[in-house]
């Protein structure tokens, strides 16, 4: 069974053949294990040195360079090394079964590093999400986002509302506690329900920038519709600018969901080719249809494609936002001003026309659905849960004036914890020492 008091290792840098291979080595043999395999003395802390690597039986294995990192200041907390050897998968291997040679010396398990820096108090819950999002993001504002939350600047903001809360117990517990105490004044606690109520507010205001974090994280969904042969599996083409679906003439070519992603002006998007939509007996096509409403149903816009060209009824398209786009002008003959009115766009995946211009109508449209006044956002479920609790709490203690001060009190605690969790910092004896520090209770 995995230990903390064992000590841990594993290759931190990608996929090998690479120019170099970053091994790090973490626990109480770190430094031990690192003098053992290096010729001579380890470096300064914090220092790269470079250094030749020896197998067990002395003989050379490769130059590299070798830093140290003392505990608690290293990315663990504890005793930290890291070697640099070239990226050669022999090399690598090579090392690799060196290490697991030496007695409690073991492989790290996935995110096993990352775990040890939040047990040792190096990294909090919101901020190990955030560098495991910085890790995958693919996107400018899914880095934006994720350095916002893995640099702790997210869990300012939810430390200082904790703080508050434990403030405002603070005065309800020294009014319920130590009110015969001469430095502790009578209704005390009557000055923190202001402060309890803009909590609330600033909980809500955060709660509903929810979706917006999650756009940015997980991607806005967008799913094509319309008739078949209305220019959908075109229109993806165009816009990821590869071949990723089958186009032709013949109509209903598209049975099941095409999907693939591109990044626009920074932001994730996720489109979606859908079976075109019309009335149908045929089994494989009727099945694609039904997949296509569930696309469209889940989707976060719809873009309506209208053959241009085509003079049939457009089918009923049912989204949440629903956007239409007449396609194919390259080989629609003149129209009227009135026959084109209430198009978003007209486009030619052909030609091009009209694809820049819909590109940032959509970029403009996702930032508008994006739109905070910092990229500290809730990202995950999790998070927006523990505030919605939280904020659930606070308004019991602030709406149920008649209720008794202790349940009230009890309430502010449940609202403390549940912010505590967001973290994963939950410290019980904070509140005593708020408590004697404020009111001199101990004197």
């Amino acid at each position: 069974m995995a230990a903390l008091s064992d000590t841990i290792f594993a290759m931190s840098s990608g996929g090998l053949p690479s120019g170099i291979g970053v091994i790090r080595v973490s626990g109480q043999r770190a430094f031990e294990v690192a003098s053992a395999v290096c010729d001579g003395s380890l470096p300064a802390p914090r220092l790269a040195g470079l250094r030749t690597l020896r197998l067990e039986d002395g003989s050379f294995l490769d130059r590299a360079l070798v830093l140290v990192f003392p505990g608690p200041n290293s990315f663990t907390g504890e005793d930290c090394v890291e070697f640099h050897v070239h990226g050669s998968r022999a090399v690598v291997s090579a090392f690799l079964k060196l290490l697991a040679g030496f007695s409690e010396l073991r492989l790290a398990d996935a995110g096993e590093f990352s775990r040890r820096a939040f047990q040792n108090g190096k990294l909090d819950l919101i901020e190990v999400e955030g560098l495991a999002d910085l890790l995958s993001a693919e996107t400018e504002m899914q880095r934006r986002l994720a350095v916002e939350q893995a640099n702790g600047h997210f869990s300012a903001i939810y430390d200082t509302w904790r703080e508050k809360l434990i403030f405002a117990r603070s005065m309800i517990e020294a009014e319920l506690d130590f009110s015969d105490e001469g430095d502790i004044p009578g209704s005390i606690s009557e000055r923190i329900w202001s402060d309890v109520r803009e909590l609330i507010a600033d909980m809500d205001h955060v709660i509903s920038s929810y979706n917006a974090g999650e756009i940015i994280r997980d991607g806005f969904r967008i799913a094509l519709a319309g008739r078949p042969n209305a220019g959908k599996s075109s229109l993806l083409n165009a816009l990821v600018q590869r071949d990723v679906a089958i186009v032709t003439e013949i109509a209903g070519t598209t049975r099941d969901i095409v999907h693939c992603e591109l990044d626009l002006g920074g932001y994730k998007v996720h489109l979606f080719d859908t079976a075109g939509l019309r009335e149908t007996e045929e089994v494989v096509e009727k099945e694609g249809i039904r997949r296509a409403k569930l696309t469209i149903a889940e989707a976060d816009l719809v873009l309506h494609l209208v053959d241009l060209t085509a003079v049939d009824d457009e089918p009923t398209v049912d989204g949440i936002v629903i956007w239409r786009i007449g396609t194919k002008l390259d080989r629609a003959v003149a129209r009227s001003e009135g026959s084109i009115a209430g198009f978003e766009a007209l486009v030619s995946a052909i030609d091009g026309t009209g694809l820049d211009s819909l590109r940032q109508a959509l970029v403009a449209e996702i930032q508008r659905r994006t739109i905070v006044p910092s990229v500290a956002v809730p990202s995950r479920l999790r998070q927006t849960h523990s505030i919605v609790s939280a904020a659930s709490h606070l308004r019991n203690a602030l709406l149920q004036r008649n209720k008794a001060l202790e349940l009230r009190a009890e309430d502010l605690r449940l609202a403390s914890d549940d912010l505590s969790r967001l973290t994963g910092r939950i410290d019980t004896e904070m509140l005593l020492g708020k408590i004697f520090s404020e009111f001199c209770v101990g004197k």
